[in-house]
């Protein structure tokens, strides 16, 4: 399975944070997925950190280095990508979200997030 994770469940899981739910967790090291951060991530990481917000615990080069070392593939944004965010319902204004539940629809990959208002995008969005 094609594992895109939002950016605080890719975070919780680099840093094992306790909020990483055990199902979240045997997805993620389950030998039957390949799991994937988007570059929109990264560059929220970069953004967030750089304000000083606390749910930022890394820079995005500490986060960039953990995700490479955990064997975590990096989905780039595409022009395709961004034309879906276009006819997606307004469930959700954050733009990072928006971007990642376009490239899951697109790819096709399964988005694991603890949001319950990106769930509500498509039955294929895993809720944690």
């Amino acid at each position: 399975m094609n594992l895109l994770l939002d950016t605080h469940v890719a975070l919780w899981a680099i840093t094992d944070s306790p909020k990483l739910p055990k199902k979240a967790r045997e997805l993620i090291e389950s030998p039957k997925s390949s799991v994937w951060i988007s570059t929109a991530s990264v560059w929220e990481i970069a953004i967030k950190h750089a304000l000083g917000r606390g749910d930022m615990p890394v820079s995005s080069q500490d986060a960039v280095r953990y995700f490479r070392e955990s064997g975590y593939r990096f989905l780039p944004v595409e022009a395709e990508h961004a034309m879906v965010v276009e006819n997606l319902p307004v469930h959700h204004q954050d733009p990072f979200d928006r971007i990642l539940i376009a490239q899951a629809l697109v790819e096709p990959m399964r988005l694991m997030t603890h949001d319950p208002m990106v769930a509500l995008y498509n039955d294929t969005i895993i809720e944690i």
